[in-house]
């Protein structure tokens, strides 16, 4: 049984949200895969009206720093909104394409997973210098991991929006 850990939505404070492909598999390795999900955060972003400051996509997790509208769109309905369509369309993708990585993403049962279960990390952002700071930490992932030498290298994540090279990418709410 897996037991999700209980959400504290406490309105008008900003999230720090973690979650992570199934068995911490690099399914989001692949850059077409990356611009999908990015293209459907925009997309629900928009329709759910919640605000992001801050956002990267890793080869098998992503971080996002957002304020959801609450009480109409809570996070775990946001996640839902941003994460199920993202799993379905890649599934079917690499199904379809006969991949490799379709028998590593099946369980005993027979159902595949693109997302680890469970809800993922998340917490609420005390305040202003917090938010700041979880915003660098998410930005300097991909240098900590040595995918790049510079956070705005990294195409998938809202560094390079930061440092004013915003082609190609989701805009964010600036930390204000």
């Amino acid at each position: 049984m897996i037991v999700t850990a209980p959400r504290f939505d406490k309105p008008g404070t900003a999230r720090f949200l973690t979650f992570s492909c199934y068995q911490r598999m690099p399914l989001l390795g692949d850059g077409a895969i990356r611009d999908r999900f990015v293209s459907h955060v925009e997309t629900q972003r928009e329709r759910l009206r919640f605000r992001v400051f801050a956002w990267v996509v890793m080869p098998e997790h992503v971080h996002l720093l957002i304020k959801p509208s609450l009480p109409a769109h809570p996070v775990p309905g946001v996640l839902r909104s941003i994460k199920e369509p993202v799993a379905r369309s890649v599934l079917k993708a690499m199904r379809e394409a006969e991949s490799p990585w379709v028998r590593r993403v099946t369980r005993a049962d027979g159902r595949s997973r693109f997302w680890l279960e469970g809800g993922g990390f998340d917490r609420n952002v005390r305040d202003m210098n917090e938010l700041g700071n979880e915003a660098e930490y998410i930005h300097y992932n991909p240098v900590r991991r040595k995918l790049v030498n510079k956070a705005t290298d990294w195409e998938w994540s809202s560094a390079r929006w930061y440092a004013q090279n915003r082609e190609n990418t989701v805009p964010v709410d600036p930390i204000q």
